[in-house]
């Protein structure tokens, strides 16, 4: 194992990286996950956005959006004028032409992580080694019967 050299405080292994949001940066804005975990196959970062504070209206040529609250809470406006907030946990998911804006509409540092992709869902393509059959059948039978599962 050894750490990145851009970020000391990420440990990448083979296969892998792990690390903190606070090891990719301390200061308000983007802390580039993509970037600092090594990751290649999809965009990703964190914002993080004192209150009060907006990102302007922006939208993509043909990625895909994800975005998921962390922290705190952020108001979300689309170029047809509806507003949405999400709090803690709250999720959205933005076509690449859609206008967006972003505003910290609370009273703390809002921390938001947005995944971006095209060409779409490459299938579950999970595998299992052997002799771990039983433990993850347990851990997807811990959650019974959600909306949409199959």
């Amino acid at each position: 194992m050894e750490s990145s050299s851009e970020y000391p405080d990420v440990t990448v292994g083979e296969g892998y990286a792990v690390g903190n949001l606070d090891d990719l940066g301390d200061a308000p804005g983007f802390r580039k996950i993509r970037k600092g975990l090594g990751v290649t196959a999809f965009g990703v970062n964190a914002i993080v956005m004192p209150p009060g504070i907006e990102s302007g209206f922006h939208y993509h040529d043909t990625q895909e959006e994800l975005y998921f609250v962390h922290r705190g809470t952020i108001e979300m406006e689309f170029g047809d004028g509806s507003v949405h907030t999400l709090s803690e946990g709250g999720l959205a998911r933005v076509d690449a032409a859609t206008v967006r804006k972003i505003r910290n509409s609370g009273e703390v540092d809002a921390i938001y992580v947005c995944a971006g992709g095209k060409d779409g869902y490459v299938g579950r393509d999970g595998r299992v080694p052997e002799g771990e059959e039983q433990r993850v059948r347990a851990l997807h039978d811990l959650g019974g019967s959600s909306p949409g599962a199959a």
